[in-house]
Order: structure tokens, then C-alpha cells, then sequence
């Protein structure tokens, strides 16, 4: 039975990607940063998958002293197989020089800073024990696309990109693994959250999001199951490739559906 940890956890495709672990056997660490999260979360997969396949603690991805914690929690019953770096957070999708300062050191402190902390503990623990695999998870501006009103985000990204092919290099020789999980376009609150939906970009935006986009339901079994696949450090996982977006929007026409239809019947 293999040992997974997922930062950010508890919703979105963190918690897609948890509950399809479970599916296949694996053992599961949820966290997040609100413990009532967690527990929450814990006990809502504990009645499907049962009390000893999941467990769950609170981490603040920007505190070093918290995912030592994490570490020292998932590997207290035996080795951390796998790690997953999901936590991250966007912005609210605006020119560079109308973000505020805080946000924009919030961001870089989570999506970067957060990401080498959570990487410098993990790997010191698989180097340690003398295996595992490391999965960083892309978003928007990893593969150098650009977009108005996404500087931050899409920089922080990128910068992930530069510092797996790094990381790769570094555990060249040894049973520690690190690669790239790209889910795609997945319809999430933290994708939803960017947007304002009184907008008239928002609807030519839509329209491209939902010939690109899939759910978390979709996407997360795939991902599940090319990570169990995986057995070589460098290996890319992803959901939407140039074919599949190619041939999206040649049936486009075909396929009339709307992922938002939810969104627009919430509350402003």
C-alpha cells in the first residue's frame, strides 16, 4: 500500500486526487491550513474509504516548520511514497500595476516560496529513507503561455517549471523522482474565484473555458492513474495536450455545454 501526501487537500482537485488514491488502494495524508478543514474532510472520505486509508493534518505550505511536520506525521507508519505539491493560489485577475503589494507577495509566498519549502522537506525525507516520487502541479504560464492580468500567477508558474527541471537534475543518480502533474483547465473556486462574472470579458472567456475546460471529476482519474504509472524521474502527466485541444475546438459546435451553470445561480 503506498503512502501519498497532497497539500491542499480538502477541496478541488486536491480532494479529487485524494479520493481517487483511495480508490486504488493507496493510503492518503490530507492537509491544509484549517485543521477544522481537515478533520472535516477526513471524515466525509473515512465513511466511503474507512478510518485507516485516509488521515489528515493542518500545513501552512509558507512555514517550514509545518511541513516538517507533515512529513514527520505521513511517515510515522512507514515511508512517504509519494508527495504531491497541489496548495497554491491565484489572484484576482487585474493589471500588474493595480494588484496590491500584499496580494502579490501573497502569492509569491504560497505558489513559490511554499513550493521550495514544501520541496526542500520533502525531498531531505526521500533522500532519507531512499525512495519516492515528487509531483509539482502546473497552471496557467508554466509552458510560457501569457495573459493580461496574469503576471503574478502565471510567474510564479513558470518558475515552477525552472525548478523541477532543476530538482531533476539534482536527484540524478538516486531512487527519488521528481515530476510535473498538468491537469489542464479544471473548474475549481480557485479558477472560478479569478473572474468577474457581471463582466463582458468574462462571457468571451466562457466560452473558450467551456470548449477547454473539464471537472475535477474528469480529470483527477487520469491524473491518479498516471501517477501510479510512473516509474522514471522527468515524467510529465498531463490532461490537456495540443491534440485534445485541437480537436476540442474543431467539435465545438458539437458539444453545447456550459461547466459555469452552477456558478451563475450562487449568491453575488
Amino acid at each position: 500500500m503506498k503512502t501519498v501526501v497532497i497539500t491542499g487537500s480538502t477541496r478541488g482537485i486536491g480532494r479529487g486526487l485524494a479520493e481517487n488514491f483511495l480508490a486504488s488502494g493507496c493510503r492518503v495524508v490530507i492537509s491544509a491550513r484549517s485543521q477544522e478543514k481537515v478533520d472535516e474532510a477526513v471524515k466525509e472520505l473515512r465513511a466511503v474509504h474507512g478510518e485507516a486509508a485516509v488521515t489528515g493534518i493542518a500545513c501552512d505550505i509558507t512555514s517550514e516548520q509545518d511541513l516538517a511536520g507533515l512529513w514527520a506525521f505521513a511517515s510515522a507508519t512507514g515511508p512517504v511514497d509519494i508527495w504531491i505539491n497541489n496548495a497554491g493560489m491565484s489572484i484576482v485577475r487585474k493589471s500588474l500595476w493595480e494588484q496590491s503589494a500584499d496580494d502579490l507577495r501573497n502569492i509569491v509566498d504560497t505558489n513559490l516560496t511554499g513550493l521550495l519549502l514544501a520541496c526542500k522537506v520533502a525531498l531531505a525525507g526521500m533522500l532519507d529513507q531512499g525512495h519516492g516520487q515528487i509531483w509539482n502541479m502546473e497552471g496557467f504560464g508554466s509552458t510560457g503561455q501569457t495573459n493580461a492580468g496574469m503576471a503574478a500567477y502565471g510567474a510564479t508558474k513558470r518558475a515552477l517549471n525552472y525548478l523541477t527541471a532543476s530538482l531533476q537534475k539534482e536527484v540524478k543518480g538516486t531512487a527519488v523522482q521528481v515530476n510535473t502533474l498538468s491537469p489542464g483547465i479544471v473548474v475549481t473556486d480557485l479558477l472560478v474565484g479569478d473572474y468577474d462574472f457581471s463582466s463582458a470579458e468574462w462571457q468571451k472567456t466562457r466560452k473558450i473555458l467551456n470548449i477547454l475546460g473539464d471537472t475535477v471529476e474528469t480529470v483527477t482519474p487520469f491524473l491518479v492513474r498516471g501517477i501510479l504509472g510512473a516509474h522514471k524521474s522527468g515524467t510529465r502527466v498531463a490532461w490537456l495536450t495540443g491534440r485534445k485541444a485541437f480537436w476540442r475546438f474543431l467539435t465545438a459546435g458539437f458539444n453545447k455545454r456550459d461547466l459555469f451553470a452552477g456558478y451563475d445561480s450562487q449568491p453575488a
